[in-house]
């Protein structure tokens, strides 16, 4: 049977006193790659929060990754974060500090000690996303796409079962976003990580088709029926 990786169940998801979205009912298995589309202030976000523990879930059932949504505290939020990788669109690399700086820092922060061990998992990201020889150079000396890469590296440096992505093509050309995909597709039949990835990029999805959520009118449509035109 298949390991479950994300379950909501009658879940009301709030933003402070406001209703985003009502009702939510979704599953998520190991290695399943999931698109999550729908219009800006839809509620993507809204729902994104809610998996990694920035928005508390008052109303129905939640886990992610084994941990309780309903059970999170601030205590336990760290936890939750580490069995999970974030891929952002603005990369939010540190621009003072090379490649491996960057990723021994995220190490650090979640608890990693052993100078010889973070060495070894930081060659190992970057092996699985083509840089293998890149860690000792700048952000700003690499292209968008190499940014983009070293942002999937972290966001794996904890073997995560599950990859939030929220618009990692944005800010790519065609060509490289086309390479991001085939990656973050790889990662996901490779090492078994969930990936759920939140685009506006229709060109994207129509090439590397995939199960698709749709936030719409305060619901998740599952497998929503999409038009290039919204």
């Amino acid at each position: 049977m298949a390991e479950i990786i994300v379950e909501l169940k009658h879940a009301n998801i709030y933003q402070g006193e406001n209703l985003i979205l009502q009702d939510v009912n979704i599953t998520i298995n190991k290695g399943e790659f999931v698109y999550l589309v729908g219009k800006t202030g839809a509620g993507k976000s809204s729902l994104l929060k809610t998996l990694y523990g920035d928005l508390p879930l008052k109303d129905g059932e939640g886990q992610v990754a084994g941990f309780n949504l309903r059970d999170m505290d601030w205590k336990k939020v760290p936890y939750l974060r580490r069995t999970l990788g974030v891929v952002f669109q603005d990369f939010q690399l540190l621009t003072d500090s090379n490649v491996n700086d960057n990723l021994k820092f995220v190490l650090r922060a979640t608890g990693w000690k052993d100078e010889r061990l973070m060495v070894e998992k930081i060659n190992d990201v970057l092996d699985k996303v083509g840089l293998k020889s890149k860690g000792f150079k700048m952000p700003f000396e690499m292209s968008g796409g190499e940014q983009q890469r070293v942002d999937i590296a972290r966001a794996l440096l904890n073997s995560p079962k599950l990859m939030l992505a929220d618009e990692p093509t944005g800010n790519l050309d065609p060509e490289t976003s086309d390479e991001i995909m085939q990656l973050l597709f790889r990662i996901g039949r490779d090492y078994g990580t969930s990936i759920i990835m939140a685009t506006h990029n229709y060109m994207v999805i129509n090439k590397y088709p995939a199960r698709t959520l749709k936030t719409e009118r305060g619901r998740v449509l599952d497998n929503a029926t999409i038009s290039t035109n919204n």
